[in-house]
């Protein structure tokens, strides 16, 4: 009978060793037009997926996209939570779709503030929102919360688009302690898209959250999208350069941390062998 318990544990094990990846993304397709991120990330979770790992992917529910259309629908049991940012409470709310050719399914980020307006990122005028850092501080911190309601453990948490920049710090100094996220590393993907405007002049004040100090903020006194790009990457575990354009400050900045950097070629992401790449990236971690 121990033997046979030993089998059992075993088996357990094996069912439970496949590699978990998070992809949190500023765009997916088909609920956003195809653009280099959106494509990513429609057709890397499933790829990944394919491959044998354990895949959830996360997006903002921006007011563009059509619930009825693309049959989102509120997940109450991971709803209900209110995220207090500038004083303020702000509930969480968390809706899912399912990709049905892909055989995935995304969660959906939504506050009415944030994320009710039709534009993504800057206005009809094309005005950079004035409340996109608290948009980025919502986006991330829901993200991790509703991690942690799912009791899923990431292995690697791999991001795209400067809304998800405040997950690494975040992951590594608030939710620290948290087994789900013991053994969580994080994958940056940097596109040629960092925003050329400045953020709010209090970023640093409405960012501290828990254990994270003013010396993990410190590049953000300047809240410029390269130094968001920089605070993310200061507590990432790899990079991934998937733009051409991409500042050579900031790649400097993530070569001289010493992380493992992946260059992505324009012929892989069109011919997709991106994937194989990407994953082979991951089980480096």
């Amino acid at each position: 009978m121990a033997n046979l318990g030993k089998i059992f544990v075993s088996l357990a094990l094996m069912e439970n060793s496949n590699k978990k990846v998070l992809f949190v993304c500023s765009e997916i397709y088909p609920y956003l037009p195809e653009s280099e991120i959106a494509t990513i990330g429609r057709y890397l979770p499933q790829g990944t997926q394919e491959k044998k790992k354990e895949i959830r992917a996360f997006m903002p529910r921006y007011g563009c996209i059509n619930e009825r259309k693309n049959q989102l629908h509120e997940v109450i049991r991971l709803s209900g939570m209110n995220l207090i940012i500038s004083d303020v409470d702000r509930p969480l709310i968390i809706k899912v779709a399912s990709i049905a050719a892909a055989r995935t399914q995304v969660y959906f980020i939504d506050n009415e503030d944030y994320f009710k307006r039709k534009q993504l990122e800057r206005d009809e005028s094309g005005v950079f929102f004035e409340d996109n850092d608290e948009r980025a501080i919502f986006f991330a911190r829901g993200v991790l919360e509703t991690v942690k309601k799912l009791r899923w453990a990431p292995d690697v948490i791999h991001c795209h688009g400067w809304i998800s920049h405040l997950l690494p710090l975040y992951l590594k100094k608030a939710y620290k302690d948290d087994p789900i996220f013991s053994n969580s590393k994080v994958v940056l993907s940097f596109y040629d898209n960092l925003p050329n405007e400045t953020f709010s002049a209090d970023f640093v004040e409405k960012a501290r959250f828990g254990a994270v100090s003013d010396k993990d903020l410190e590049l953000l006194k300047e809240p410029s999208g390269i130094n968001l790009a920089k605070t993310a990457a200061k507590f990432a575990d790899g990079i991934i350069l998937a733009g051409e354009n991409i500042p050579s400050s900031l790649v400097s900045y993530c070569r001289d941390r010493g992380l493992p950097v992946l260059k992505t070629k324009p012929k892989s992401i069109a011919d997709g062998s991106y994937i194989d790449e990407y994953n082979a990236f991951y089980d480096q971690f």
